[in-house]
């Protein structure tokens, strides 16, 4: 997509709609007309208003701020067409951040909550037969599966006991193909030790997609399915939060390795990582780290550590037999609004747009997709703090930290690009792989979506 040129449409500076004397909102905010509103249609002019919006906003400019989403309001129907319903997702975030913002709050009651009555994003919690259909929706998350089961069969070749700690936001959906695949490739089938964290799970920490059953019971279903492919599967949860780096997974991790060192250990990062804080840390609070590792990389944390630093180097510190990281190549991090605004506009009309060609209007299994990248853009736009927690990083920033914490990426071998491919084929032809460095990417008309890449000890 085409960035937007600077220039403020001329009809959002029409004079009289300046503020009264008592610095309140216009009893009667300026409407354009419906010939001009229709000048605004096009998606470079929807993220020009979208960030005009937000520029004022963050300015507490509440006439211009009323001004732009009384257009928005206009142009972009919840039910339009992709590019509306993206921009629809935006106004809806810019206006919760509104309500939070000074002399903007007023805006909440007089421009939006007449129209919309709902400000909150209803994500729904799915059962394990509707999510793993979800899932297998789009290669969104089935190219992270099926590039690191590659790479975890070929890792863990002639090991008798394989553990894998799956961080992932879709709740294990990727074990049972890697389960039905390491029973296609051994006569006997090596023990799988399967250790999940339950941050996802918790009333404190869920995020979507959401689950209707606890991973206790997930757990068990597991087994079974292991068990119907002769394989044994022990299913272990450890209460631990990607707030604070994992850390107490990571404690776990640790007594762990001094006990069984002598099975191959997998650390499966399926775009889970990036909600771990990226802020930088200051001595005082590396205490996290400082209990549980006696190495001196990770207790001397400096002023220009973060939090998923330390993390990956206390990964670094379990010497594991393959890290697979996996996740979306975007940029959503920054502390400023309008960048961050930008970012995640031109990336994320990518979901909307898959969706446009296989999910019909009013399906149900196409609200829930949406909803989730709604709840997605308001996270983004609309909070700060400990509650942004989407602080997705680009594929060159991930490599970056990998190597800083000893690591070397492997690649991809010629076996697994074919998987891949093959995967992509039951697709819509919009979808695309190519490699980039020693990752491969999964691409959508061109434009990079998702990442996968593979690592070992340096």
């Amino acid at each position: 997509m085409t960035q937007f040129t600077p220039s403020l449409p001329y009809m959002l500076s029409n004079p009289s709609s300046s503020m009264n004397k008592n610095n309140q909102i216009p009893t009667k905010p300026w409407f354009p007309t419906s010939k001009a509103l229709s000048t605004f249609g096009d998606t470079n002019c929807m993220e020009q208003l979208l960030v005009h919006c937000a520029n004022a906003i963050e300015t507490n400019d509440v006439t211009l701020a009323q001004q732009i989403l009384w257009v928005l309001n206009n142009i972009a129907p919840q039910d339009g067409d992709s590019n509306q319903r993206l921009a629809y997702s935006f106004l809806r975030a810019l206006t919760n951040r509104a309500a939070k913002t000074g002399t903007c709050k007023m805006l909440v009651e007089q421009v939006y909550s007449s129209a919309h009555n709902n400000l909150t994003v209803d994500t729904h919690r799915f059962s394990v037969i509707e999510l793993a259909n979800f899932v297998d929706l789009t290669p969104w998350h089935r190219f992270g599966f099926a590039a690191a089961n590659a790479a975890i069969l070929e890792a863990t070749e002639g090991f008798s006991v394989i553990h894998i700690v799956d961080l992932s936001s879709t709740h294990c959906m990727q074990i049972p193909t890697l389960i039905d695949a390491i029973a296609n490739r051994h006569e006997v089938a090596p023990l799988i030790k399967l250790t999940v964290s339950d941050h996802a799970n918790s009333s404190d920490h869920e995020l979507p997609p959401k689950l209707d059953l606890s991973y206790e019971e997930l757990g068990s279903k597991l087994v079974n399915f292991a068990r119907s492919r002769n394989v044994t599967l022990e299913f272990r949860v450890v209460s631990s939060s990607y707030t604070n780096g994992f850390a107490s997974l990571i404690e776990h991790l640790q007594v762990q390795r001094l006990v069984y060192s002598g099975e191959a250990l997998v650390i499966n990062c399926h775009m889970m990582l990036h909600y771990i804080p990226d802020e930088t840390l200051s001595d005082s609070n590396s205490y996290v780290y400082d209990s549980i590792s006696s190495s001196s990389s990770i207790t001397s944390a400096t002023t220009t550590t973060s939090l998923r630093s330390l993390f990956l180097k206390a990964l670094r510190g379990l010497d594991p037999t393959l890290v697979v990281l996996v996740d979306e190549d975007v940029d959503l991090t920054s502390n400023n609004l309008v960048n961050r605004l930008r970012s995640a506009f031109n990336y994320l009309w990518i979901p909307y747009d898959t969706v446009e060609t296989f999910l019909p209007r009013g399906s149900k299994q196409r609200q829930w997709y949406e909803a989730d990248i709604c709840w997605k853009i308001e996270n983004v736009i609309a909070h700060e703090g400990v509650q942004r927690v989407e602080r997705v990083e680009p594929i060159g920033k991930w490599e970056q930290r990998m190597r800083n914490a000893n690591f070397q990426g492997i690649g991809f071998g010629e076996e697994c690009v074919g998987e891949v491919k093959a995967m992509l084929d039951e697709h819509a032809a919009g979808w695309g792989l190519k490699k980039e460095d020693e990752c491969i990417v999964l691409t959508w008309k061109g434009h990079n979506v998702v990442f996968a890449s593979a690592w070992l000890n340096a």
